[in-house]
């Protein structure tokens, strides 16, 4: 519940409770000092939507004429425009079809002035609560703004973390892949280390004949 509409329940209540003039039903006695401080309270309270609106009762009439005026100046446009149209006889019947389709226009946009006159009237009743819905739309903008914007953030900087974890899988691969040059070296290597291995049991093999033709020689 709302302060006005508490202090108009306290008014509601003080009323009930006042006590009735003698031989009367209908008249009460009121403590004047105490219920002018319960309005100058209620007065103070009023939100500046419901002093608008109330505003735009008080000048109903003059927004009701002026929206009549208007509609009146865009019928009136529109009939001219139809005539213009109708008067170029190459677009006869595209004429008509715009005639047609500016005096619609011109009659919703009319009816839509008065409607929205007769609803801003109409709305005085539920200024103060329309009031407290606004700020409330407004607080609820701004909590799920702020949620999107930490989402966004936080979703760029998983995408951030993913980009880096690419790179670095990428540099191990490479750093598993052998090069080319080092694999050149390699042959190398190994045709080189055969060669020499292949020579060292050659020799080997000339010193094991040379000793059995030595051991020929020696004499019984």
């Amino acid at each position: 519940m709302s302060r006005i509409e508490q202090i108009i329940s306290d008014i509601e209540s003080y009323i009930d409770n006042c006590k009735f003039q003698p031989l009367s039903n209908t008249k009460i006695i009121v403590n004047k000092d105490q219920l002018e401080d319960m309005l100058n309270e209620l007065r103070l309270k009023t939100p500046e939507e419901v002093k608008k609106y109330q505003k735009i009762l008080n000048n109903k009439d003059a927004i009701i004429a002026d929206a009549k005026e208007q509609a009146e100046t865009i019928v009136n446009a529109a009939q001219i425009r139809t005539e213009e149209l109708i008067n170029e006889h190459e677009i006869m019947q595209r004429a008509y079809a715009q005639a047609n389709a500016l005096i619609e226009q011109a009659t919703a946009q009319a009816q839509q002035i008065l409607d929205s006159a007769t609803e801003d009237a109409n709305s005085i009743r539920q200024g103060a609560m329309d009031y407290t819905d606004d700020m409330l739309e407004k607080l609820q903008y701004i909590i799920e703004k702020s949620i999107r914007d930490n989402r966004d953030r936080y979703d760029s900087l998983l995408s951030g973390l993913d980009n880096i974890l690419s790179i670095v899988n990428n540099n191990r691969n490479e750093l598993k892949t052998p090069v080319p040059e080092e694999e050149a070296h390699t042959e190398a290597y190994n045709e080189s280390a055969a060669q020499s291995e292949d020579s060292s049991v050659q020799d080997t093999q000339e010193d094991i004949l040379e000793s059995i033709d030595g051991n020929d020689n020696i004499p019984e």
